[in-house]
């Protein structure tokens, strides 16, 4: 029996795997971010929210600084805080963002502008005024120590 078509195929199937291999480590590189919680968007802006887990609430951590504007939520004893329902609203008053945390953090691509920054934790607001500049980081913390 002829062994060339039988080296083809081995090659072949050794360079499909080795395709397939690579295909799978470039989609979850593409899908993990680094640690970071999948990316959500609400018209044309861009958040992430989490940070329950350690690794991803380093890597959100990380990443803040790359993002317009990083918000905390934390009760009494800075007990972090997840379920907090976020509102965000231009001068204009128009709701840009109405999202629910999931974990501790929430990082948010805006652009630069004034914003009121609206959260509720079990019924009790906390509202932050946010001036965004092109280049420029911000944080904005929100503490629920009545609770």
């Amino acid at each position: 029996m002829n062994q060339k078509p039988q080296r083809w195929l081995a090659l072949l199937a050794v360079l499909a795997i080795f395709g397939f291999s690579q295909a799978q480590t470039a989609y979850a590189q593409d899908t993990d971010g680094g640690g970071l919680p999948q990316e959500l968007h609400q018209g044309d802006l861009t958040f992430v929210t989490g940070g329950v887990g350690l690794d991803e609430s380093q890597a959100l951590r990380q990443a803040a600084p790359h993002w317009p504007l990083a918000i905390r939520f934390t009760g009494s004893g800075s007990d972090y805080l997840a379920d907090v329902h976020v509102t965000i609203t231009d001068t204009h008053g128009n709701a840009v963002l109405q999202a629910d945390s999931r974990g501790p953090y929430m990082l948010v691509k805006l652009h630069p502008g004034r914003y009121t920054v609206k959260a509720t934790y079990e019924g009790h607001d906390e509202t932050r005024s946010v001036t965004l500049k092109h280049g420029v980081h911000e944080k904005l913390d929100f503490t629920w120590s009545q609770l």
